[in-house]
């Protein structure tokens, strides 16, 4: 299965492009999900989904489960109910700590006193991610994302979290759960230690299986947008920060192109300068251009016209990704290098903070920590450069670490 995750600036069309592409992998016989992070959107005819789409042609059917879609021009498409999300989540963390919020004399909320929290749309679109990768019979997921900053935050969270567990609720501690009957004896109370772990640990095994379909060769961001100096310095960010998280990239969609032999000298003008951009992205990432209709897009007509532009954004394979990569320099420099593809970095924004066994590395507005290698973890840090869009850090062998050879 591939996931096709459709972001880019705000307002450069990409639920449009992804309905598009929806429709265009199942005219080739595919089954396709089209995932929408939208549920707050327009519905109805103003739904610019539903208008190119058509009325869905059936009642709802479970996709995945726990994921309900409705069928619309051979394709399945489900919307991320952040709200319902919440409230069934903490409706079962209530029932779970059931014993530790009497002990305090709390009264539990009821489903309808619940609304959305800030950051609830995020883990609902990674739970809607982690049940589409797991969509039976499904050969392509189209997920229309966020703008491109809330994308590349929502794909980081996983990791991030994860590590956050890690370090707060380190699961070695749970070796001396034999103890908590004996302490919860002693004090007179229940223990809600063995809670807490257990839930953390299901907390961490979704997170787990979401970081895994983020991850995952088949899985690849497209980006769409207007070609012009904003989306041009949006795609900038947005590439770095794709690249420091090591991401796939399978193109970008130049969206709403003017034709080029208008005989209207501003519109002219305007094709020129779309075409100036699009081939500046195209030196670094395979560019496809869609036409502007002229109108918002509506009805089959315009499905037609988009879905044939957009055949050719369909993932085909795995996604290009340049990996970090440790080079053995010992021999030549006596240093290890290891080599972090950062194209469109400036040097002026770049930090490295090294903290015991891990790396934090600051490119512009991202900020990634990872975990050194095995053999860096034994060295260190002696020097880092930025040349060609790849920044190389240097690690020098520490004597009191390093393996001595006879």
């Amino acid at each position: 299965m591939h996931i096709l995750l459709v972001t880019g600036p705000g307002g450069a069309g990409r639920t449009t492009v992804a309905a598009a592409a929806a429709a265009a992998a199942a005219r080739t016989g595919q089954r396709v999900l089209l995932l929408r992070a939208d549920a707050a959107a327009l519905a109805g005819p103003a739904d610019p989904v539903r208008a190119l789409l058509g009325e869905p042609a059936a009642g709802p059917v479970e996709a995945a489960p726990g994921l309900a879609a409705e069928t619309a021009a051979g394709v399945l498409t489900a919307r991320v109910d952040s709200g319902a999300e919440f409230r069934a989540e903490l409706a079962a963390l209530q029932e779970r700590g059931s014993a530790l919020l009497g002990m305090v004399g709390s009264r539990p909320l009821g489903a309808e006193e619940l609304t959305d929290l800030p950051g609830t749309e995020q883990f609902a679109l990674l739970r809607a991610l982690r049940r589409a990768a797991s969509a039976p019979g499904t050969d392509l997921v189209v997920a229309d994302m966020p703008p491109l900053p809330q994308t590349l935050a929502v794909l980081a969270l996983p990791a991030q979290l994860r590590r956050y567990l890690a370090r707060l609720l380190p699961a070695e501690r749970q070796a001396a759960r034999a103890l908590r009957p004996v302490l919860a004896q002693l004090a007179g109370v229940p223990m809600p230690a063995q809670w807490l772990y257990e839930t953390a640990a299901r907390w961490d095994g979704e997170l787990a299986a979401a970081q895994q379909a983020v991850e995952a060769d088949t899985t690849s961001l497209l980006l769409v947008a207007e070609p012009g100096p904003a989306a041009d310095a949006a795609l900038r960010s947005g590439l770095l920060g794709a690249s420091l998280m090591e991401l796939g990239v399978t193109g970008i969609a130049a969206n709403r192109m003017v034709p080029q032999d208008s005989p209207d000298p501003w519109l002219a003008g305007l094709a020129a300068e779309q075409e100036r951009y699009a081939a500046r992205w195209a030196a670094r990432t395979p560019v496809t251009a869609l036409p502007h209709l002229g109108r918002t897009p509506r009805g089959p007509q315009d499905l037609d016209r988009l879905a044939a532009a957009a055949a050719r954004l369909l993932p085909h394979g795995p996604a290009a990704r340049r990996p970090w990569t440790v080079e053995d320099r010992l021999a030549e420099d006596g240093v290890l290098v290891w080599a972090v593809p950062l194209p469109g970095a400036d040097k002026r924004d770049l930090d490295l903070v090294r903290r015991g066994d891990e790396l934090i590395v600051a490119a512009g507005p991202h900020r990634r920590i990872v975990p050194l290698p095995a053999a860096l973890r034994r060295c260190t840090v002696s020097g880092a450069a930025l040349a060609g869009g790849e920044l190389r850090i240097r690690f020098t062998p520490d004597p009191a670490l390093w393996p001595r050879t006879p």
